[in-house]
């Protein structure tokens, strides 16, 4: 494709995209002579789609294309960048920390999921990387890792990125990687019951920025808007924090530009991109000094760079990567006759996309995997969290890459001894948030339960959001284990992965000292893997065809 071909699609892509973007104009700032406008593209939870949605190599065009029009562009990144696909797990994130640095990212800060390979793993990408991270909670010991903002001079402004991180982070990745030798939490977030921990963390940073001159503050933030993500959402943050011009955020995928105001009554705009690059989001300072947000968006199932042709650095550094993988990803190791989904069968967003429900409700999907587990390990019961199921599998072929994609975390199967009593505690905790999201809701194998969800949940927590109990009348209801009752006395086989079972996942304590029937025995996606190409003989039939899964999980809305 010619370069004047590709300005031209871009242009038309940034005319469509700028449309229903939020804005106001900074009246407290003593604006310069300016003479171009700031704009900075930020990208979030790309979870290694490197060529997926517009692609590094559709950033880089759209980079480059902004700064051809006389704008001063600077690309940063909320987090949720080296983990997600098969390059990742592959490579243990040095792939895209690598091609991070090649695109030219300015500033990132560390998602949940950024310390999925290990704690000693991300500090020493972190130590490779071209780029600023930053952040003004993340702790060892209450002593900062990195530096809590950085300030960037834009066309004679300077613009500070200040970063923060979800205390979620401490059940989302692995909690073992956050502890000593003796299990005590030695790394953190400053978080606590109340969220003041954080909010004092970001108001020191914002201030500090502000006293060192800084003319604009942007908070690169890992918070999202999930349900169980309180008291530390964007919001929760935004409202009890003054100083901030713009929260350009991650972690939930969601693509919503939001105006809200300050701890102060100032208006602050939020804006999110979603996720896998379907949008890049933009930040745009003119110099008049308003400030709009908005994305650019790629709705076509074919990636940007597959469609248009792109041809550029991005794309030379992406086709590196990539190439020598993709043979062996690519074999075809079974058939599948239905699709296998993690969204809801009809539903969509705003913007068009679908809904994901297997982290609040049972999927076809969620039934596959926790039978795997089940099937693989000759456990009683098998549980997989919502959050470990990533994406669907389509109906047709199926290649050893659709198989990682699904599991790409690299976790491994265990089994334990656990009491009926465990078993509750665990569904309880799984469905504390319905009718929200948390990527530590059950989908299992072995049983079946209903969650009435008009009633309050009782689970209780500690001070890292881990559980700590139950007090209250319980929503999880009907427990059935093979047809029959549960016994809270009775002893039954669990099996899951070593993040949920051992090394508290998702807030998982209550199966802490339950005796180890199998450690580790085999990868997550082996688990997938064998279970479709051995037990299932290659074809998943038409036992899987229902996209809401075959009833498991009911959920009861309403008092009977």
């Amino acid at each position: 494709m010619t370069k004047k071909l590709l300005s031209l699609l871009l242009a038309l892509i940034m005319l469509c995209s700028v449309m229903g973007g939020m804005a106001y104009a900074d009246d407290d700032t003593d604006e310069a002579e300016r003479s171009a406008d700031i704009v900075i593209l930020f990208t979030s939870d790309v979870h290694c789609g490197i060529d997926q949605g517009f692609g590094y190599a559709g950033v880089t065009a759209v980079y480059d294309y902004l700064a051809a029009q006389g704008n001063q562009v600077i690309l940063v990144d909320d987090g949720d960048s080296i983990q997600g696909e098969p390059i990742g797990t592959m490579t243990k994130g040095e792939a895209l920390l690598d091609l991070m640095n090649k695109v030219g990212y300015s500033v990132a800060i560390p998602g949940n999921h950024e310390f999925d390979y290990g704690m000693d793993r991300f500090l020493d990408l972190a130590k490779q990387a071209k780029f600023s991270y930053v952040s003004c909670n993340f702790n060892h010991k209450g002593e900062l890792i990195f530096d809590p903002y950085v300030i960037r001079e834009l066309d004679g402004m300077k613009v500070a990125f200040v970063g923060v991180t979800t205390p979620k982070t401490l059940t989302s990745s692995t909690p073992r990687y956050f502890q000593d030798e003796n299990g005590e939490f030695v790394y953190g977030f400053f978080q606590d019951d109340t969220g003041e921990g954080v909010y004092k963390a970001v108001q020191s940073a914002v201030d500090d920025a502000r006293a060192e001159g800084a003319d604009y503050v942007v908070v690169l933030g890992h918070m999202g808007n999930e349900e169980e993500c309180h008291p530390w959402t964007y919001a929760d943050v935004i409202s009890h924090v003054s100083g901030i011009d713009v929260f350009l955020d991650g972690h939930s995928h969601d693509t919503d530009q939001v105006v809200m105001k300050d701890k102060d009554g100032r208006e602050v705009l939020r804006a999110a991109c979603g996720t896998k690059l379907a949008c890049i989001g933009w930040c745009r300072i003119d110099t008049e000094g308003k400030i709009s947000t908005g994305l650019y968006t790629w709705n076509n199932k074919e990636s940007a760079p597959a469609l248009l042709g792109i041809t550029n650095k991005g794309a030379t550094y992406v086709e590196s990567a990539t190439g020598t993988l993709e043979k062996k990803l690519e074999e075809v190791v079974a058939n599948s006759q239905v699709l296998l989904t993690i969204n809801d069968p009809e539903a969509v967003d705003n913007n068009g996309a679908p809904i994901r429900m297997v982290r609040r409700a049972e999927t076809n999907l969620g039934d596959l995997c926790a039978d795997a587990y089940r099937s693989q390990s000759g456990a009683d019961i098998a549980f997989v969290n919502g959050g470990g199921v990533r994406v669907n599998i389509n109906a047709g072929k199926i290649t050893l890459n659709d198989i990682l994609r699904v599991h790409p975390f690299g976790n491994a199967m265990c089994v334990i001894e656990v009491s009926g009593q465990q078993i509750l505690d665990a569904l309880e905790w799984g469905a504390r948030a319905i009718p929200g999201e948390t990527g530590g809701f059950l989908q299992v194998s072995g049983l079946s339960y209903e969650i009435h969800s008009y009633i309050d949940s009782p689970c209780k927590t500690d001070e890292n959001s881990m559980f700590a109990g139950i007090e209250g009348e319980r929503r999880v209801k009907n427990v059935l284990v093979d047809g029959k009752p549960i016994d809270p006395e009775a002893t039954y086989t669990l099996a899951s992965h070593d993040y949920m079972l051992l090394n508290n996942g998702d807030g998982y304590t209550m199966f802490d000292g339950a005796p180890l029937l199998q450690d580790r025995v085999k990868l997550d996606n082996q688990v997938l893997i064998d279970y479709i190409t051995e037990t299932l003989g290659g074809v998943i039939g038409e036992e899987y065809e229902d996209l809401t899964g075959d009833g498991r999980i009911v959920i009861v809305e309403e008092k009977p």
